[in-house]
């Protein structure tokens, strides 16, 4: 047998092959489940700080930002049906995302990206079209059970798909892709905010039906993973679809250690309970801890509320608006710094670097709201004060969108082996949706409480999870994922939790020299 693979520096192997155009293109439309996402979280910051949807929907909360009804300024916002409106989507997501573990087991991962793409469609036009709130939050739920498909079968999808060492790049796509679709949403609503007869938010809200004709199509021409070809047992077809992503013939090494992983995972019948096993508890802690600690930065709170948060503070609604689109743009570009440098200076770097420049970020937009609000909350803020908020905050965003942002979908996507990779990522993706569920129902009535002291509690919940990375997550970068658990055992603390016997490592591990 021609060909083999050699052992990287992380321990796992290195298997012939390279980009090739057709793996780009794949992965390009797969990434599309990141637009639905990334739309869906911009989108309705923008919509709730429109006065017209506002009185059509929310007539109490039109009423206290025009009449000024609250003693405190931090307060005009707080209506839980409000956001309710914004919530209702992760809730949706959350249970969506159980569904969808056991359809991209079962069916592979492509149709779980057709059945987003369908949800989103529905869920788009009937927000659209919507003349209740009843019929809004229909929609929001159907665009969030699309969420929570697209979630748990594109980063799966992209981790598998790429080679290993440039898994990172390929797979940040899902949240460039995600940041994308954050910006054109926020150019959107600014631009439909100015439409005349308050119709404008209409159009924000049914054009989440674009990202979600991509992905619905480009599903049914994509091939699925060689994976999860040999999962479901079509193993001359994962032979055929392994070479062709690779670009050459040499592939009979990965094929077969694709081959041994996927006979341990027909062993394992109960995934979601073999996934409590002690041989797993560092993924499991992983899947758990890396979402949960995504959420708690904020992030998603403070971009669902972007223009509403620079309403309250004092901006305009069209700098509200505006605001918000230089946050996109920031988000974009920093997203392909790390599309740029996650496979060469691994993911460790990226998280440590980013949650200390969002950590002192957060320190300084708490205390710059604080000297002009204080706890009353009535200031006039100037533009020169108002442009040192926003350059801050952007600064907050650029070191997520390199760090947290992509790496928090990254690292629980690779390192599961496929046995329970698919109970893995639902995990992965209802403990962020969870999160993201309480974030978005509760932001606004924590602003309202805690006030400027909300950016400190962020900050110290970045601090932790920060000091949590350094400690207790080994580098990843570069390692085939079924060769993972080399990694795992290699670790300080990781490394009592796995026996040799748990070490499989396939054909690949007798070698150590290219053939």
């Amino acid at each position: 047998m021609a060909g083999g693979a050699i052992i990287s520096n992380n321990g796992g192997a290195e298997y012939p092959g390279k980009m090739t155009l057709f793996v780009f293109l794949t992965c390009l439309v797969a990434s599309s489940g990141g637009l639905i996402f990334g739309y869906d979280i911009g989108v309705s910051g923008g919509v709730t700080s429109m006065d017209s949807f506002l009185l059509k929907f929310f007539p109490s909360v039109y009423k206290e930002e025009k009449e000024n009804v609250s003693t405190n300024q931090y307060c005009k916002f707080d209506s839980q049906l409000l956001t309710a409106f914004t919530s209702s989507l992760y809730l949706a997501a959350l249970i969506a995302s159980f569904v969808a573990s056991t359809m991209t087991r079962m069916y592979g991962r492509r149709w779980s990206m057709f059945v987003s793409g369908v949800s989103v469609l529905v869920g788009s036009a009937l927000n659209g079209l919507a003349e209740n709130v009843l019929i809004l939050i229909v929609g929001r739920i159907l665009l969030g059970v699309g969420v929570g498909f697209a979630n748990q079968s594109v980063p799966v999808y992209l981790s598998e798909m790429a080679p290993a060492r440039l898994r990172g790049m390929l797979n940040i796509c899902f949240q460039l892709m995600t940041t994308i679709g954050i910006f054109v949403a926020n150019v959107v609503n600014y631009g439909t905010a100015k439409i005349s007869g308050g119709w404008g938010w209409r159009v924000s809200l049914a054009l989440g039906a674009v990202p979600a004709v991509i992905i619905t199509i480009g599903s049914l021409f994509l091939f699925d993973t060689p994976n999860s070809l040999i999962e479901r047992g079509h193993k001359e077809k994962a032979k055929v679809v392994l070479s062709r992503i690779r670009g050459t013939d040499d592939i009979y090494h990965e094929y077969d250690d694709l081959v041994v992983a996927s006979e341990e995972s027909k062993a394992v019948k109960h995934p979601w309970s073999n996934i409590l096993k002690r041989k797993y508890r560092p993924q499991l802690t992983m899947a758990i801890l890396i979402p949960f600690f995504q959420q708690v930065t904020g992030i998603n709170a403070i971009m669902l509320y972007a223009p509403v948060l620079f309403k309250t503070i004092g901006f305009g609604t069209e700098a509200s608006l505006m605001s918000a689109v230089i946050i996109g743009v920031v988000k974009v570009l920093s997203t392909l710094v790390s599309i740029a440098t996650v496979d060469k200076l691994g993911r460790r770097v990226l998280f440590l670097q980013g949650g200390t420049q969002m950590i002192i970020c957060q320190i300084i937009v708490g205390t710059l709201i604080a000297i002009k609000f204080g706890t009353e909350g009535h200031a006039i803020v100037s533009k020169p004060y108002a442009i040192s908020v926003v350059v801050f905050i952007c600064l907050y965003m650029a070191g997520f969108a390199w760090s947290w942002g992509p790496l928090g979908w990254l690292v629980p996507s690779e390192i599961f082996p496929l046995e329970i990779r698919s109970a893995g990522q639902s995990i992965t993706v209802s403990v962020n949706m969870f999160v993201t569920f309480v974030n978005a129902q509760i932001f606004l009535t924590l602003f309202c409480h805690m006030k400027f002291g909300l950016f400190y509690f962020f900050s110290g919940w970045v601090t932790m999870m920060t000091i949590f990375i350094a400690l207790f997550l080994p580098e990843t970068k570069n390692v085939p994922i079924e060769e993972m658990v080399l990694v795992w055992k290699k670790h300080w603390f990781w490394g009592k939790f796995i026996a040799d016997e748990d070490v499989h490592v396939g054909n690949i591990g007798m070698s150590n020299s290219k053939p």
